[in-house]
């Protein structure tokens, strides 16, 4: 360490932080910590070299030497003022270090790194349930109106036998001698780097901190049993095909107190016969006669729960849409209603008889092509195209 840079060996400028030099330092350790590497004496002398850097810029006196002097201890020898390991308090003796210095110590770095830090959830601790999904399938009215329904889903419920306890009545429940209580059991070790402390699920009770002696003869100490239970659901108005409800708390239920999980359920809509959906808008193709688009008529229109009434002007073209406001379907976040649309289209007769055909060529005798202003138009243009 004599002709290293320590600036270099954490692989920081000179005017880095205390946060940067923090940040550095924890990314190399992990990165050559013994344990990671065993039996790789370059990362280890890589490590050691990583702890005399940190342990002299980690501490703002050590700092300050360093850099005035090119050595933490102006009095003693080498760049980093070091003998073997005499920087850290404490020393290389087997029992392992206790490390000091600036930014709250190297023990918490560790600490961190080996036992999860303090932001670490506890995998024995309460956990959500698991969702449950099914599927439901209503009418195109019920849709757009929205309905309640009765379903029915397996999921589990607390043993009636045990009430939950998973242990046969009249017995107890033994809190675990090994873990108590807590799922988890705690070792220690000692390393390269002093005593580790690690944290592990307890092998004699399964993490659950309890043991049972004599377990439910129904659920076999499992305290759930799987049952198929009824629900009521409310569908709200507006919702589309393939949409999903979610009711919170209706799935599996939670472990240690943890919550419960949701069902979602997945709504089908059967089609409509005459409907069909567009969003909010729906859509309707209507038959009409010749005479009811040549001359105008009132037409009978369905909408989604009645029939009403429409006039249709003189002159209408197959194919003409329609819009009639507000007849569509409710928005299912109560946004406004949709539209109806209507498309109408003429039905050519069929299977005319002799005297129904004589009609209507004189019909169309009387007629002439002045009457027929896109058949004139068509034909005059294909003429100019042909001459």
């Amino acid at each position: 360490m004599a002709q290293q840079d320590l600036y270099a060996v954490l692989g920081v400028s000179k005017t880095a932080s205390e946060d940067e030099i923090k940040k550095a330092y924890r990314k190399l350790a992990k990165q050559y910590h013994p344990d990671l590497h065993p039996g790789d004496k370059e990362a280890e002398q890589k490590f050691k070299e990583i702890n005399e850097a940190y342990e002299v810029l980690s501490d703002p006196q050590k700092k300050s030497n360093y850099d005035q002097f090119g050595s933490a201890d102006p009095m003693g020898g080498g760049a980093g003022g070091f003998n073997g390991f005499s920087g850290f308090s404490g020393g290389f003796n087997g029992s392992g270090f206790e490390f000091t210095g600036g930014f709250g110590g190297i023990n918490d770095i560790f600490e961190e790194f080996f036992n999860g830090g303090a932001g670490g959830r506890n995998p024995d601790g309460p956990a959500r349930g698991a969702n449950i999904s099914t599927a439901v399938e209503i009418s195109f009215e019920d849709a757009a109106q929205g309905v309640s329904k009765e379903i029915e889903v397996d999921r589990l419920v607390k043993c009636d036998t045990c009430n939950g306890t998973g242990a046969k009545p009249g017995t107890n429940v033994k809190t675990c001698k090994t873990c108590n209580g807590t799922g988890r059991v705690t070792t220690y070790r000692s390393t390269i780097l002093g005593r580790i402390q690690t944290s592990s699920t307890c092998q004699v009770c399964g993490g659950e901190g309890s043991i049972i002696d004599t377990p439910c003869s129904t659920c076999h100490g499992k305290k759930y049993i799987k049952k198929r239970v009824k629900i009521d659901i409310k569908i709200p108005a507006g919702i589309d095909n393939n949409q999903t409800i979610s009711l919170r708390g209706q799935g599996q239920p939670g472990s240690k107190g943890g919550p419960d999980g949701d069902l979602r359920v997945l709504v089908k809509v059967r089609p409509h016969k005459l409907f069909r959906r567009e969003g909010n808008d729906l859509f309707c193709d209507i038959p009409i006669t010749f005479a009811q688009a040549a001359t105008g008529a009132t037409i009978e229109v369905p909408t989604l729960f009645e029939r009403v009434k429409f006039d249709l002007p003189e002159g209408t073209q197959s194919g003409t849409k329609f819009r009639l406001k507000g007849k569509g379907v409710k928005d299912v976040n109560g946004y406004g209603v949709g539209d109806l649309y209507i498309t109408v289209n003429v039905e050519v007769p069929k299977h005319l008889n002799a005297k129904q055909k004589e009609a209507l060529n004189k019909f169309a005798e009387e007629c002439g092509e002045d009457t027929y202003e896109g058949r004139k138009n068509f034909f005059e243009t294909m003429k100019e195209l042909f001459k």
